[in-house]
């Protein structure tokens, strides 16, 4: 029985981290096993920094690797452009106006995926819950480190997230599942 909880995650997400995988494994370890090995041929290990650095260094790249693994077995990848979109949900891009008129536009992605500068907000952060479930017109307010703000969604569409960007976006599905 797999107790791992299900992690969501959006096409481009998924794929960020499936080509860290395999970079790490491709790439990155086997250059590092390399200096590694070059190093422990120069004699006591002990006082060797490179070797110590390039053990630690495989350690690193080791734990990061089961992580991923983990979180890529565990993924449950949400097409945004496939959701129902009779109200906000995973994968949704948001547009809202706070109290001072200002618009911000924000998609509701994964935690592994979170890039704020971007516009890329997890669907568990203090926004993106308050976010889940709303329709055009909704009123939320929310938490935030400079106190309480109130933002209104102006709008809310489900755009295509797919890595390949030579294929045309699909419409909007059926899917109710998040």
């Amino acid at each position: 029985m797999n107790t791992t909880p299900t992690i969501l995650i959006t096409p481009t997400g998924h794929k960020a981290l499936a080509d860290e995988l395999q970079w790490l494994l491709r790439t990155e370890r086997p250059r590092i096993v390399d200096e590694v090995r070059a190093a422990a041929k120069q004699g006591d290990r002990s006082e060797n920094a490179e070797y110590q650095y390039g053990k630690k260094r495989l350690r690193e790249i080791d734990r990061r690797t089961r992580f991923l693994s983990k979180r890529l077995e565990a993924a449950r990848v949400v097409v945004p452009s496939e959701q129902n979109p009779d109200k906000i949900r995973f994968g949704a891009t948001v547009i809202l106006v706070d109290e001072d008129g200002e618009t911000k536009k924000y998609q509701l992605v994964g935690e592994d995926e979170t890039d704020v500068k971007n516009g890329r907000i997890s669907h568990k952060s203090p926004v993106g819950k308050a976010l889940m479930g709303r329709v055009r017109g909704d009123v939320i307010s929310v938490k935030v480190p400079k106190g309480e703000v109130e933002y209104e969604v102006e709008d809310y569409i489900y755009m295509d997230d797919s890595p390949r960007p030579s294929e045309p976006p699909s419409s909007h599905g059926k899917s109710d599942a998040v």
